[in-house]
């Protein structure tokens, strides 16, 4: 019996930019080594020659994935550009590598007769991957190619940058925070003039356009957030689009989002609109009516308003859940201590996926903020158990300076069998007292990638290694997870007040019929964005903002915030390019995912060990329909997401 597998040995911070720059010399020296290794081969058997090719892949991407965490998460400023620069290097001969013509016709002249399944879908998808790169193109063809890639790496890194970096602030009275939690204030003391710092990083961002009385100081963090990145990242976002589109053209496709969308579950890019304008079709009638609600209460404190914007949307909203729909975020957020929420989703999804956390104590932390799990599989309820560790976890939760703003799973390392353990970083911003319910959400949105990258990461081979699925089904089993956040049961066994009282029942109730307020519009804001994200890649127009504004009047049932340039600090721009549609495409999955459970048993061990075993082991190893059909036992519908929103 092989020695059970190691997790990765990290160096102490201080020591990490140079660990990190000799790592990605090795890897890369190995990988180069492999690529002669695979020219010279010749006579050597398909599996053989596959079995190099992973082993290139294993080694490029332990560098991409250190490379891709340390740039948004490491406190100390110079590991972050030597984290960016391995990014650099080791996109440079991803992209070297998938023009070598040589390289192709190794792959492209093996055998495939006698290869398993699985090892034949590791042959096309990579095939497939080299004619997508223009490989067969002519030489100054592949050269204009190769600098496209490299400058789009380095553009959409100083994209990032200019978000992470650009943290904004207001200054305001002490009476203009009227309304915001005791704790909050309690954190925000006055300066030497009286005045009250408040910046647009999440854990001050949320809770005054929350709770804040004050529309003045409201409309100043709202238009202060939506200029983040503004003016710089307009002109990066511009030359990325026209680099996206060039090399559509160059590859033969009529745009980018067309080339983006031949590898997705949607195949098409002139699909996504069609799925933008149904879905935007389907929520217009409750959009409307909950707006009005916000504007009839609005016109209670401002004598004639007939409108509302987006920096008094949250605030009205929250007013609305309180006065008309008996849910006050004040009341519900005593109950969920960062500290209980943390243990409590620990618990929650281990019972779940049948799974162990136990502390890491060995784990070499990069800032006193995280934390570090090893995770065990325990079986479900008589089913398979085992007392190896299948993976380690990381939990970076609170902000800081020079970090990461939003919330996502980064890889640390990609798992395969026998090779090395998955091990996965959850980033997030949360505040370390009291959290919102959405932020709960939140949490267990994202705890559902790191959950399925350490339950994918045991297969044979590192190409469908954890999250290796369509990129339009990705977030589908995460927003699944989201609703055991929503469950009175399961909140109960963790979400307590400060007296140990859990959180009663009819709160939680309470809170779903208010948590339904708003979809709609909630549904057109986010085919806005959608929208954004494709017609930017199709049209790349000049004035971004002007063509937000009217993709804005469109979908959203919300004016426009003057002043505003809200495309500079969408990060999704860089990372999801022309596909955004994909969290609502994942949102109709998960839907019908969540019709196969038990509303009244979530935990009833026969269908989550099936949707474990079908769904998340898997990573990427089948299509994500044929995931879908094996759990579901037929294929996926539309009937359960349009059911939930026209409830």
């Amino acid at each position: 019996m092989s020695a059970p597998l190691q997790p990765l040995t990290l160096p102490a911070p201080d020591a990490m930019g140079d660990w990190l720059s000799s790592r990605a010399t090795q890897d890369l020296a190995t990988a180069r080594a492999l690529v002669d290794r695979l020219k010279t081969g010749t006579g050597a058997d398909a599996l053989t020659t596959l079995r190099l090719w992973d082993d290139l892949h294993l080694a490029m991407g332990n560098v991409a994935s250190l490379g891709s965490l340390f740039s948004e998460v490491h406190p100390l400023e110079q590991v972050r550009d030597r984290a960016d620069r391995a990014t650099q290097d080791v996109q440079r001969l991803y992209t070297e590598l998938s023009l070598d013509a040589e390289l192709y016709a190794v792959l492209a002249g093996l055998d495939p007769a006698g290869l398993d399944p699985l090892a034949r879908r590791l042959l096309d998808k990579s095939l497939l991957d080299f004619r997508r790169s223009g490989v067969d193109r002519d030489d100054a063809t592949r050269e204009r190619i190769r600098g496209l890639r490299e400058r789009a790496v380095a553009v959409g890194q100083e994209f990032g940058k200019g978000i992470r970096d650009d943290v904004r602030s207001i200054r305001v009275t002490v009476e203009q925070l009227a309304g915001m939690p005791q704790d909050w204030l309690d954190g925000h003391q006055p300066d030497q003039d009286g005045l009250v710092t408040v910046t647009t990083d999440n854990p001050d961002l949320i809770p005054l356009r929350t709770f804040c009385r004050d529309a003045g100081a409201r409309c100043e963090l709202a238009t202060a957030a939506l200029c983040v990145g503004w003016p710089d990242n307009d002109a990066r976002l511009r030359e990325l689009f026209a680099i996206r589109a060039e090399l559509a053209g160059l590859l033969g496709y009529p745009d980018w989002a067309d080339y983006d969308a031949e590898v997705k579950m949607i195949e098409r890019g002139a699909a996504i609109p069609d799925f933008i304008d149904r879905v935007a079709v389907a929520a217009l009638p409750s959009a409307l009516r909950d707006r009005q609600v916000l504007i009839d209460r609005r016109a209670q404190d401002v004598q004639g308003a007939t409108t509302i914007d987006s920096a008094d949307l949250m605030y009205y909203a929250e007013v609305v859940r309180r006065e008309q729909l008996d849910v006050d975020a004040q009341d519900v957020r005593r109950y969920f201590d960062f500290h209980q929420v943390r243990q409590g989703l620990l618990e929650v999804t281990g019972r779940l996926f049948g799974l162990r956390y136990q502390p890491a104590e060995d784990a070499v932390l990069w800032h006193e903020d995280v934390a570090a799990y090893d995770v065990f599989r325990i079986g479900l309820e008589g089913h398979e158990s085992s007392d190896e560790r299948i993976g380690r976890i990381y939990l970076d939760l609170h902000p800081r300076e020079g970090k990461f703003k939003h919330a996502a799973q980064f890889d640390l390392v990609n798992g395969v069998a026998g090779r090395q353990l998955p091990e996965g970083v959850l980033v997030c911003n949360f505040a370390r007292g009291l959290m919102e319910h959405d932020e709960v959400v939140t949490l267990f949105h994202e705890f559902g990638h790191l959950v399925h990258h350490v339950l994918g990461g045991h297969g044979e081979w590192v190409r469908f290694s954890g999250v290796a699925t369509e990129w339009d089904f990705v977030e589908a089993p995460s927003q699944l997870l989201e609703e055991w956040a929503w469950d009175a049961d399961v909140l109960a066994s963790f979400a307590v007040d400060e007296h140990g009282r859990s959180i009663p029942a009819d709160l939680v109730a309470r809170m779903r019929r208010a948590d339904d307020f708003g979809k709609g519009y909630t549904a057109r804001t986010q085919m806005f964005y959608a929208a954004m994200s494709y017609w930017f890649h199709v049209e790349q127009p000049t004035d971004l903002t002007a063509r937000t504004q009217e993709l804005e009047a469109r979908y959203s049932v919300f004016p426009h915030l003057d002043g505003t340039h809200m495309p500079c600090s969408f990060g999704h721009l860089d990372g999801y390019s022309s596909a955004y549609y994909t969290y609502m495409w994942s949102l109709v999955i998960a839907k019908d995912l969540f019709s196969a459970f038990d509303r009244d048993h979530l935990f009833e061990p026969a269908v989550a060990t099936r949707y474990r075993d079908e769904v998340l082991v898997p990573g990427g190893a089948r299509d994500a329909a044929d995931l879908v059909q094996a759990f579901l036992g037929r294929p996926y519908g539309v009937e359960a997401f349009e059911h939930w929103l026209a409830e």
